[in-house]
C-alpha cells in the first residue's frame, strides 16, 4: 500500500450499518498496513478553516519580542508558545526549522489531573486568536472521537473504550510556522522524521508536498491531502497500546526545492492525547505467539513526560 486512503467519516458517522462496517474495516486496515489516513466529513466547517489558518499568519506575523512574551519557561512547550529551532526529533540534535503555539484542553477536569494541564496563554493583542482556536479544538476533538469509536470496533473493544480516557483528556492543537529559508540548512529539516505521543493525530494543512511517510517498504511517500481532507495517523501511544497492530508511522516535513525557500508554510496538527492515568498497556487480545508482548507497562502520563525529555522540551 503506497498511496495514502481516502474515508469520509460520514459513513461511520450518519451511514448505514453495511456503510459503517465498512468504514470500519477500511480504517483499520489502514491503519495496520501505513498508519494514516486522508479524511473528510469531519465535524470542522470551511469557515472555521479559513479563520484559523488568517488568525495564526497574524499571531506568527508579530515581532519575536512580542511572541516571546507568551513562551512559557520550564513549561515543557505544553501551552503557549515554542521559538523557532527549540524543539528536535528524538535522537537529533539539530532543531526543527519551526516555530509553533499550543492551545490545550477546555473542559473542566479531575483535581487529581489539574497538576499535568497547565491553563491556556492568552493572547492579548488577537483577541480573535483565542476564540477560533478553542473553536478548532472542540471541532477536531469531537472528529477524533469519532474516529476512535470506529477504531475501538476495529480491535473488538466496546464502540466507546476510548470515550472516557479522551473526554478532559490532555489533547494539544499546535498551528505550526516554518518560516522562509534565508540559508542552506545544515542537516535540518522543517521537521526532521519522526513518530507522534499521542494516540492519534488529526492534521489540517498537508494539501500541499512537504508531508512524507515511511511505508512498510522502507519507502518515503508523499502524504497530500484533498480539498476539505484531515490526514490523521496512528501515534505511538495506540501503537503501543495495541501491540503494534496499528502503526505509528514516521513521518517527516522536507524542505522545499530552493526556488521556494522564500515561502512559509503552515499545518495544525491536533494530538489526541487521553487523560495522564490512562494505562497504556498491551491491549491482551493483540498479544499471540506471532505478536508477543513488547511493551512494558505504563500510563499516559509517565510516557509523555519520557517523550517530552526526549524531544529537548523538558529537562530530565
Amino acid at each position: 500500500m503506497n498511496a495514502i486512503p481516502s474515508l469520509d467519516l460520514q459513513k461511520f458517522t450518519s451511514g448505514t450499518q453495511a456503510q459503517r462496517d465498512q468504514f470500519v474495516s477500511d480504517l483499520g486496515r489502514a491503519y495496520e498496513k501505513i498508519g494514516f489516513v486522508a479524511v473528510s466529513g469531519h465535524f470542522l466547517s470551511e469557515e472555521l478553516i479559513h479563520e484559523l489558518y488568517k488568525q495564526i499568519k497574524a499571531f506568527f506575523d508579530l515581532p519575536e519580542s512580542v511572541k516571546k512574551k507568551y513562551e512559557i519557561e520550564g513549561g515543557g512547550g505544553q501551552r503557549g508558545y515554542t521559538s523557532f529551532g527549540k524543539e528536535h526529533a528524538k535522537g537529533k540534535k539539530e532543531g526543527d526549522l519551526k516555530e509553533f503555539w499550543h492551545f490545550g484542553q477546555y473542559a473542566q477536569v479531575a483535581e487529581a489531573l489539574k497538576q499535568h494541564y497547565p491553563p491556556n496563554v492568552i493572547v492579548e493583542e488577537i483577541p480573535a486568536f483565542n476564540e477560533v482556536g478553542e473553536g478548532v479544538f472542540k471541532a477536531l476533538e469531537q472528529t477524533g472521537v469519532a474516529l476512535l469509536q470506529a477504531i475501538a470496533i476495529y480491535l473488538n473493544l466496546d464502540t466507546h473504550y476510548f470515550d472516557d480516557f479522551v473526554a478532559t483528556g490532555n489533547s494539544i492543537l499546535r498551528p505550526i510556522h516554518y518560516p522562509p529559508i534565508q540559508t542552506a540548512p545544515k542537516k535540518a529539516e522543517r521537521a526532521a522524521a519522526h513518530g507522534d505521543i499521542n494516540l492519534i493525530t488529526l492534521l489540517m494543512g498537508a494539501h500541499g508536498r512537504g508531508l512524507q511517510v515511511l511505508n512498510r517498504n522502507n519507502e518515503w511517500v508523499d502524504a497530500i491531502a484533498g480539498e476539505n481532507e484531515l490526514m490523521v495517523n496512528v501515534g505511538d501511544m495506540l501503537s503501543r497500546h495495541t501491540n503494534n497492530t496499528l502503526k505509528s508511522t514516521i513521518h517527516r516535513v522536507i524542505n522545499p526545492p530552493k526556488e521556494l525557500w522564500g515561502t512559509s508554510r503552515y499545518s495544525i496538527p491536533f494530538f489526541m492525547h487521553p487523560v495522564a492515568n490512562m494505562p497504556l498497556d498491551v491491549l491482551p487480545h493483540c498479544v499471540s505467539e506471532e505478536n508477543p508482548k513488547q511493551f512494558d507497562d505504563i500510563t499516559a502520563g509517565d510516557f509523555l513526560r519520557e517523550r517530552l525529555i526526549d524531544l529537548g522540551l523538558l529537562k530530565n
